[in-house]
Order: structure tokens, then sequence, then C-alpha cells
């Protein structure tokens, strides 16, 4: 689960800080009034994961990193097409009039683009984040069918919750030095 590079972990939480909050507040879309203040704490704890993250990536930016010109480029390929995926489905969402799925669609092409990615940086605990988001995110709908919740809610907080764990934990393997 650990990472080769300082610098690397410590990037990983920056990233899943940053997307972590972004999802949290996706979850504030219109969620059951009592979700409220939970989902403000996630997202300032992903934002503070965030700004340490990037504070010991500063300092280890001259360290070793999994990224080099090949792997920047295979990175920026998958990311494109995740980016892609991801546009053209919610495109037809919209276009179908079914808009309240396209969390759980952007949640699943995110959960299976980090596969690649966990493989290209050799970071295992990347591959453990792409399966639990698939996981929730082939969940959602499901999910907020049966409790009457908007998918947008249960998508955010599971994807939400999944990134700020990986985060925070990003974030102490750099801590440590792994």
């Amino acid at each position: 689960m650990i990472a080769e590079y300082v610098r690397d972990a410590a990037a990983t939480a920056v990233v899943f800080g940053f997307f972590a909050s972004s999802w949290f507040g996706w979850a504030q879309e219109a969620p059951p009034p009592r979700w409220r203040k939970p989902l403000v704490a996630a997202s300032i704890a992903s934002v503070l994961v965030l700004v340490v993250g990037a504070l010991v990536t500063w300092r280890h930016w001259s360290d070793g990193t999994a990224f080099t010109a090949e792997t920047s480029r295979t990175f920026g390929i998958v990311v494109g097409i995740e980016f892609g995926l991801a546009a053209l489905g919610a495109g037809i969402l919209a276009t179908v009039r079914r808009r309240d799925i396209i969390p759980a669609w952007i949640a699943f092409v995110v959960g299976v683009h980090l596969f690649p990615v966990a493989a290209l940086i050799g970071y295992p605990l990347i591959h453990v984040v792409a399966a639990l988001i698939t996981l929730v995110s082939l969940a959602a709908v499901p999910v907020a069918r049966h409790r009457a919740l908007p998918v947008s809610a249960v998508t955010g907080v599971g994807t939400g919750s999944v990134l700020l764990t990986a985060a925070a934990s990003s974030l102490i393997i750099a801590l440590l030095g792994y």
C-alpha cells in the first residue's frame, strides 16, 4: 500500500484531497438537511489534507518520482480518455434526460481510470481506491432509489469518503517518509 516515493504519496494526498472536496460538494446538491454539516466538515477536512499534502509535496519536490517522460505521457493519455468518456457519457445522459445519474457515471469512469494509473505509478493503494470508487458508482443508483435519496448525495458521500480516506492515508505515508 506504500508509495515508492514520498513526493508521489504527498501529491496523491493533494489530488485526492481536492477531488474528495469536490465530491462532498456535489453531494451538497440536494442532501437530506441533517447531512449538511457533516458534508461541510468533510469538505473542510479534504482541503486541509490537500494543503498539508501540498506543503509536503513542495518540500520533497526534488526527490524521486514515478513520473518520467514516458509515464507522464501515458498518464496524460489515460486522464484524457477519462475526461472524454466522462463528458461523452454525461452528454448522452443529459440528452436522454437522465441527468440524475450523471454523478454515478462520472464516479464509474473515475474508478475505472484509476486502475491503469495505479499500475503506471506503482502505488498499490490506488488499486484499492479504484475498486472502492467503482463499487460506489455501481451501488449509488440502487441505494439512492431504495432510500429515496438523490444519486448525487449517495455518490458524493461514497466517493468523497473513499478519496478523503485515501488522501489522509497518502499524507500519513508521506509524513512517515515511505
